[in-house]
């Protein structure tokens, strides 16, 4: 958790506090933990116990430890009101946490009322389907036949959501203590799933070239369960190559998120990872291609693997909701998940956001994602989490880097969208440039994390 704390400007006295009080406001050190003694921590850090207890010093002055005799100092927050954000702060926030589209109005109206007048039909069943309706069941396997992957509807259980559907895998497949293979850095709301899952997490990097074959397989085989997302990549929007995916064959169960897939802004979509690995569990979603309010996910297994989801289903929920079924049916039968307009508007918004980025921010590295929606950003400094706690008093929130990853990693990285129109993306860069400017000289923030989506 402590990460690369020694890395940065400053005494590392004050390094430390900073980094145990980013860590408290992320929510990484929970609020009534006791921390390790003076002591124990120089020990682990390799650092002295004078650095250590100048850094808890420092923290319990500003509210952020509680000290009583002969005990472990434990976390808290500080008392009273946030400070006053900077005068020149705009009144309206832009979110760069959420990376998710905005609702396409006509296409989502017509999908909902061709729904509604399909409704009646299911009136006479209970409404609780644990697989899902066969309209959408259909629909799914159809949409992967279209993608040169034969599927039929026993193959498909609809969820609320992908990250219901992985929920559902993770607490079925897992057992606590168990390894589980990640891309790194993957989508933060997965590994809060497998840890809450009492997994342990074995990271592969997905590094500049993307991923590496071998490293892969060699961690599958010590691994009970693989998590990728080879499909423009959340949060770094990298696409897992041809050759890589004809070469991967998995020791363990491998769960694929496909949320991505039909986001590709250079180049054809990829083929199913499926094609080349048979066993591997697809997760998809129209979260990313359609519109996030639209709850509705899918699993594409063996019927085996469906039936043990479908017995430990009920422990969290019954079903999918109805109308949000029919219609999502309707969106995939009549390809609007397939949209040549939305995939201009994201590719003429990615360039934008790169290009405000070259010209006011230059020292941040940007590569072009070949789709998704996020570009992931390296700054030349660890400064990540600390520009995430100042930048709502700039007027923009961003998800720091280490959220993404495990240990502390990438604290020199931000996940940056481009799903806002051009506009607010420039505006967007232009807060953060004076964010970063007041963290180099010296300022503070005591924001804790945004929601990241």
């Amino acid at each position: 958790m402590m990460g690369t704390w020694q890395e940065g400007p400053g005494p590392a006295h004050q390094r430390l506090s900073d980094r145990l009080r980013l860590l408290i406001l992320d929510g990484r050190l929970s609020l009534g933990a006791a921390l390790p003694s003076e002591r124990d921590l120089a020990a682990v850090l390799g650092t002295s116990r004078t650095t250590v207890g100048a850094a808890y010093r420092t923290l319990v002055e500003h509210g952020y430890l509680a000290t009583r005799a002969r005990a472990r100092a434990t976390v808290r927050l500080p008392q009273g009101t946030p400070p006053e954000p900077p005068a020149s702060r705009d009144s309206m926030t832009i979110d760069l946490s959420f990376a998710a589209p905005p609702a396409p109005v006509e296409i989502l109206h017509a999908a909902f009322s061709a729904a509604l007048e399909r409704l009646p039909r299911h009136f006479e069943r209970h409404g609780y389907d644990r697989y899902g309706t066969a309209e959408l069941r259909e629909a799914v396997a159809d949409w992967y036949q279209r993608r040169g992957l034969p599927t039929a509807p026993d193959h498909i259980m609809i969820t609320s959501g992908a990250q219901h559907a992985l929920g559902l895998l993770a607490r079925t497949l897992l057992a606590p203590r168990d390894k589980v293979l990640i891309d790194h850095p993957t989508y933060p709301h997965a590994i809060r799933t497998f840890t809450d899952a009492h997994a342990r997490l074995l990271p592969v990097a997905v590094g500049a070239s993307g991923w590496d074959a071998t490293q892969l397989q060699a961690a599958g085989r010590d691994a009970q369960l693989a998590y990728l997302i080879p499909d423009f990549h959340n949060p770094t929007g990298m696409c897992m190559s041809a050759s890589v995916r004809h070469r991967l064959r998995l020791a363990c169960p491998t769960i694929i998120d496909e949320t991505m897939t039909e986001l590709a802004l250079d180049g054809a979509k990829p083929e199913p990872f499926a094609a080349h690995m048979p066993t591997a569990v697809s997760v998809g979603s129209v979260s990313k291609s359609v519109w996030g309010g639209l709850r509705i996910g899918w699993i594409r297994a063996f019927p085996s693997l469906l039936q043990r989801l479908e017995k430990a289903r009920p422990a969290t929920d019954l079903g999918t909701p109805v109308v949000e079924q029919l219609a999502t049916a309707v969106l995939l039968n009549e390809r609007q998940t397939e949209r040549p307009d939305a995939l201009r508007q994201l590719r003429s918004q990615r360039d934008a956001l790169r290009q405000a980025l070259t010209e006011q921010l230059p020292d941040l590295h940007a590569p072009q994602p070949a789709g998704g929606v996020t570009l992931w950003a390296t700054f030349r400094e660890p400064i990540s989490s600390r520009l995430a706690a100042i930048a709502p008093d700039y007027g923009v929130t961003i998800a720091a880097g280490p959220r993404f990853g495990i240990g502390g990693a990438f604290e020199r990285h931000i996940r940056l969208p481009y799903t806002l129109p051009s506009s607010q993306l420039t505006e967007a860069v232009r807060r953060l440039t004076q964010a970063q400017l007041a963290l180099n000289q010296g300022a503070t923030g005591t924001h804790g994390p945004a929601p990241v989506a």
